[in-house]
């Protein structure tokens, strides 16, 4: 898996200050996308072993409070990232408890593979759906179309 950015402290990605983890790869190619760079698989900088410990260190990192990791890019469950990505989910989940992972995927719920399904049941919230540039809504919180949906999978 490639990755084309990554902050460790962003407050716009999801509610509170979050790491955000920007990966390669989506073959949505919306309409009006604002981050069509992230399309191709092999752009972007290979995502090692050391970048998720880094994640991991900023999670826990007590000096910045971080209410947890947004995963978007790109598509994090383009069927090439998903080894990497479950495996990230996963870590997160056993090294940094108490923290939330939100994701956004051109995807919907209905449409997904058993591989995909598996990393979105570990996930809090998943933002699915295309962008579509008719439906685009500046207003919306965390989604650019009104046709994208915010899908709590755990309780809050």
């Amino acid at each position: 898996m490639n990755y084309h950015a990554y902050y460790p402290v962003d407050v716009i990605n999801g509610p509170g200050t979050r790491c955000t983890l920007f990966v390669a790869g989506c073959e949505h190619a919306c309409r009006g996308c604002y981050n069509q760079s992230t399309w191709r698989l092999d752009s972007g900088e290979p995502f090692t072993e050391a970048m998720a410990d880094r994640i991991i260190a900023d999670l826990n990192n007590p000096r910045i409070k971080r209410r947890g990791l947004s995963l978007s890019g790109g598509d994090p469950l383009h069927p090439a990232n998903l080894t990497e990505v479950l495996r990230l989910v996963k870590r997160v989940r056993a090294e940094a408890p108490g923290k939330d992972l939100w994701a956004w995927t051109g995807y919907t719920l209905a449409t997904l593979t058993a591989q995909q399904r598996e990393v979105v049941d570990l996930l809090d919230v998943v933002i699915d759906g295309k962008f579509e540039l008719a439906k685009k809504d500046a207003t919306l919180q965390w989604r650019g179309s009104s046709n994208q949906m915010i899908h709590w999978i755990k309780p809050q």
